[in-house]
């Protein structure tokens, strides 16, 4: 008999965002050290007592397999008892040739322990028409408070997203701002009074949503994340009615570096792909210049499609596909 063991993780345990742990024993999946499910096998079918919470308890296992072993695509379920008509309407469970399974890319689409607050999900679509002439999908209102946590097992950190508050955050944007690294490519330096005018204007649109990236709750980036059939990237590919922009800055020096932006971007794209089911891509322009950062967006997934000229700069538009990116995921 041995445990599900991760290759990241080891004997280690893997907190959830409402403060319980997930860890393994002998032929056990623990919640808090008291059994959760039991398991007989690393690697073949997973045999198991039913659970008095099923969901929950396979929610758990495939966040405890898929986070530990980012080559594991499926995980084949051998369960007593027929499967819960729940958990097959949920999209959790799938039954291929009449044998339970969890898919990976299906997992990390459902909002499962991460996505918090408001969803967009289920908004009635209506249309109506944005000043440019375009029709679009009436917006739903914003979420606010924290909208998205995942513990990072490759940081050994908290990874959250939680929407900006002026009061609270202003005179941080502020300084984020004028730091010269971030100037040099937002061109948005200034002082409080315009500062606060600026997000004030973005917070009146119901285009734009700010939000602001924590590592261990220590914020450290802001982001705006934009629904791109209203904004000025629409005429320049062919805009889908749920596509979404982002706007990223890292403002604290310290939190830079290739394998943070690989945990805040995946993040990032996980949110806002959580959020609404029918956004099929998300995309960002770039400086066509900017090597650094294109490359972390291809290192994620995105596609570098082309360049075109804005206004204010030369750029590169780079696209994501939703099913590119819950095939490759990697959110260990």
């Amino acid at each position: 008999m041995s445990p599900p063991r991760s290759p990241t993780l080891g004997n280690s345990e893997l907190p959830l965002p409402d403060g319980r742990r997930l860890s393994a024993e002998g032929g056990l999946l623990l919640l808090d050290g008291a059994p959760l499910l039991c398991l007989e096998g690393a690697d073949g079918p997973l045999h198991g007592e039913p659970p008095a919470a099923p969901e929950f308890a396979l929610q758990a296992l495939a966040y405890w397999r898929f986070s530990g072993d980012p080559d594991c695509q499926r995980l084949s379920l051998a369960l007593p008892g027929a499967v819960p008509e729940a958990l097959l309407e949920s999209g959790l469970v799938r039954l291929d040739d009449g044998v339970p399974v969890i898919e990976r890319a299906a997992f990390w689409q459902l909002p499962g322990f991460w996505q918090r607050g408001r969803r967009s999900a289920g908004y009635p679509e209506q249309m109506c028409l944005h000043a440019s002439g375009r029709r679009h999908p009436r917006r739903p209102p914003k979420p606010r408070g924290e909208v998205y946590r995942r513990f990072d097992a490759r940081l050994g950190a908290w990874v959250a997203l939680r929407t900006l508050d002026i009061g609270e955050d202003l005179a941080r944007f502020n300084r984020w701002q004028n730091h010269p690294r971030v100037a040099a490519f937002w061109q948005e330096e200034g002082d409080l009074a315009q500062h606060r005018r600026y997000l004030e204007a973005l917070a009146a649109d119901p285009r734009v949503l700010t939000l602001i990236g924590a590592f261990d709750d220590e914020p450290f980036a802001y982001y705006e994340a934009y629904w791109a059939k209203e904004d000025r990237i629409a005429p320049f590919y062919a805009v889908d009615d749920y596509d979404r922009g982002i706007h990223m800055l890292v403002g604290e020096d310290r939190h830079r570096g290739p394998h943070k932006v690989a945990a805040w971007l995946g993040a990032l794209a996980h949110y806002l792909f959580l959020d609404e089911p029918r956004t099929r891509r998300l995309v960002c322009e770039p400086r066509a210049d900017n090597a650094r950062m294109i490359q972390h967006l291809q290192a994620l997934g995105f596609a570098r499609l082309k360049e075109f000229d804005f206004p204010h700069k030369r750029a590169a538009l780079m696209v994501l596909e939703r099913e590119a990116f819950f095939a490759r995921c990697r959110l260990a």
